[in-house]
């Protein structure tokens, strides 16, 4: 919306706006604003700047999402979120992100300073509170020259939320509950389960904030809102009752706070913006045939304004678990790693959750997840796997909850592979395939699932789990003992690469995955017959994967190609589940080699291309020596703060410049991200 208007004011009022900020502790690739599920998913894009005077907030796709903020001091307005054109823009002081939280101080003409918080708060071990997809939005005004000030501030978004369709029409209203004013705005023609442009075509969105004295609000064109504000510094308190497409005159929904005369003290107002719908998830769980599964949000809550309201209210408690939170993260990680470490978790978490879809009920949880930009899939078992690690070290009962559809579906008998599953369908429909005919990973999806699923039962000590599911996991087992020592020419997680027989990465995640099915028997007093194989296997893939030849010994990227290597993130799930399975000379081997082939961001993932993909660079720096763990966090570290991706943290880069991969895939959002902690969920850590 008026982009190029944007850019044009941006660059004659640069005055205002071109003083340095401060980043803390990095200058993020994009800042997250409000993500807290795939369809609340907004940010500030590091191509802007991450400046967010004079910019439009945006979806992980890259597409706008209209959000203005302006504020007006003793009479004159200035612009400190959004690309409204002809208004000056105020001075971006620092930007600090956290864990859950990313606030920005502004100076505005050297009279007030502005701190805007954005605060997405992630509740691991609260279902309820966890559910609900809102995010909170805090405004702070204190005088910055010791002098009173008249201060007014204001909020909108426009329908561009509601839909991905800008020709589709919305409809909208305005209320109140309680002490709480609301807009709320959705498309005229609800479409359960369907997306345009990644954006849900179902739901209802809510802006709030307290019906405080001093409140106006108004829904309207978006130029006439806005210049309703800037011209006088309060609203007309109308509806337009003309509902209309997103991009007919642009309707926004807006408040505005009188905060009258600011000189010191806490001059807060508080908003909130999220999504609500009744249904999130068309599952073929037991039944093998699709149902809708409601939002979890609505077992706790009576209907949409009762949760709007909750969440409302609440934030006192969000604040305080949020910094509970972010302190735990920041000090776990420093004591595991160093500040690089927390530079790279702190902006991870939220990335992380920020794909999952909390559902069901309380007697029967789901979590799904969506394979956010690369290519929408739901529950794909081979990003859950690299996810794996904050659930374990934060809540290892949510990797229960991820895994529970995939068994439900495959033994409803709706799958008729002997292999697991890849994933189930296209986000939000889990349909599952009964054709059998996903994408073909049988030996990745079959490690996969048998190490996440005795490392979550051996957080939880929930051994009735393995029982629940033994048949499967020893059908998953047989095929591993038929494909994992020589594997057949065929696709590993990193797909983008393209099939590859013999691949020594990941043959040795079946062989862990047959060892770690021996203590699956064990745990559950069946008999092992996977424990004498496993040590088998392990004892001929040491002779088949290893170049003894070179300066320095490795592992090669496929059996005897010893031009080759790669990274061996596969072995980090022996220290994962602590089978003390895989020699420490492997571990040592791999920490010696990986500095010698190191680029200026990361070791490229293997020798066919020079891409890096964070998430296995965090898994092999888990289980490095000191010193090369420390090589691989700090490269991250610094390819946080200088990477110019410009876009959601991505999972594949460049691994010399730090770019997008020349030729290959871009992939922003990914919850991914959550392998970033793959050190603090070694039961090792310290932590």
């Amino acid at each position: 919306m008026f982009l190029n208007s944007a850019l044009a004011i941006m660059a004659t009022l640069g005055s205002l706006a071109s003083a340095a900020s401060t980043f803390s502790p990095a200058k993020p690739p994009a800042v997250p604003l409000a993500v807290r599920s795939p369809y609340l998913n907004a940010w500030l894009q590091g191509d802007q700047g991450c400046l967010l005077p004079g910019a439009w907030p945006k979806f992980w796709t890259g597409g706008i999402q209209g959000w203005q903020g302006l504020v007006s001091v003793d009479g004159k307005v200035y612009n400190w979120m959004g690309g409204m054109s002809g208004i000056p823009l105020v001075n971006q002081v620092s930007l600090e992100y956290t864990s859950t939280q990313s606030r920005f101080s502004f100076d505005v003409d050297g009279k007030v300073r502005l701190t805007v918080t954005f605060l997405s708060p992630v509740y691991p071990n609260d279902l309820g509170r966890q559910s609900q997809q809102f995010s909170y939005i805090s405004v702070n005004a204190v005088s910055s020259d010791g002098s009173s000030h008249n201060v007014k501030v204001y909020m909108d978004v426009s329908g561009e939320w509601a839909s991905g369709d800008n020709s589709a029409v919305i409809n909208w209203d305005t209320g109140s509950s309680g002490n709480l004013a609301y807009h709320k705005f959705f498309r005229a023609d609800q479409q359960e389960f369907k997306e345009a442009h990644e954006i849900a075509s179902w739901g209802t969105w809510y802006l709030s904030t307290d019906s405080t004295k001093g409140l106006t609000w108004q829904i309207g064109e978006d130029t006439v809102v806005r210049g309703q504000f800037a011209s006088s510094g309060t609203l007309s308190n109308t509806k337009d009752t003309n509902f209309r497409a997103v991009s007919d005159r642009w309707p926004v929904f807006a408040f505005s706070h009188d905060l009258g005369d600011v000189k010191s003290g806490k001059n807060e107002r508080l908003f909130t913006l999220g999504i609500v719908q009744d249904r999130v998830i068309s599952f073929a769980g037991a039944s093998g045939k699709e149902e809708p599964v409601p939002g979890l949000w609505s077992s706790f809550y009576g209907d949409d304004l009762a949760a709007v309201t909750a969440f409302y209210n609440d934030y006192s408690h969000a604040v305080l678990d949020s910094m509970g939170l972010d302190t735990q993260i920041q000090q776990d990680s420093v004591k595991a790693a160093g500040q690089n470490y927390a530079t790279i978790t702190t902006l991870a978490l939220r990335q992380a959750f920020g794909g999952l879809q909390f559902a069901g009920t309380p007697a029967k949880p789901y979590v799904f997840l969506k394979e956010i930009s690369s290519n929408s899939d739901i529950q794909t078992v081979d990003v859950i796997f690299p996810a794996y690690p904050v659930f374990l070290y934060l809540n290892a009962t949510i990797g229960r909850y991820l895994l529970d559809p995939l068994f439900e579906n495959q033994e409803s008998g709706a799958y008729p592979n002997a292999y697991a599953e890849h994933d189930l369908g296209t986000f939000p429909v889990a349909k599952g395939y009964p054709l059998g005919n996903d994408e073909p990973m049988p030996l990745e999806e079959c490690g996969n699932m048998i190490i996440m699923t005795l490392a979550y039962v051996q957080h939880t000590k929930d051994v009735a789990y393995l029982n629940a599911h033994f048949p499967k996991l020893t059908q998953w087992a047989e095929f591993l003992v038929n494909d994992s020592l020589v594997p057949s020419n065929q696709l590993s997680t990193d797909d983008f690469a393209g099939t590859l027989s013999n691949q020594t990465n990941l043959a040795i995640k079946g062989i862990i995955g047959l060892k770690a099915m021996s203590e699956i028997t064990k745990l559950t007093k069946n008999q092992d017959k996977w424990g004498d194989i496993a040590n088998s296997y392990l004892k001929q893939w040491k002779e088949l994967a290893i170049n003894r030849d070179g300066s320095l010994p490795h592992t090669t990227l496929s059996y005897g190609d010893k031009n080759s290597h790669g990274i061996l993130y596969n072995i980090y799930a022996d220290k994962l589940l602590n089978l003390n399975f895989v020699d420490q000379e492997i571990f040592d081997m791999q920490s010696a080699f990986y500095p010698t082939v190191a680029s200026q961001y990361a070791v490229p993932l293997d020798t066919r291309h020079n891409w890096a993909k964070s998430d296995w660079e965090m898994f092999a720096a888990a289980v490095a020596s000191p010193s090369t763990r420390d090589m691989f966090i700090s490269k991250l570290a610094n390819w946080i703060g200088s990477t110019n991706t410009g876009r959601p943290m991505t999972d594949l880069f460049d691994a010399d410049n730090g770019g997008f991969p020349n030729g290959g895939p871009t992939f922003v959002a990914r919850p991914v991200a959550g392998g970033m902690f793959a050190l603090l969920a070694l039961p090792n850590s310290g932590v």
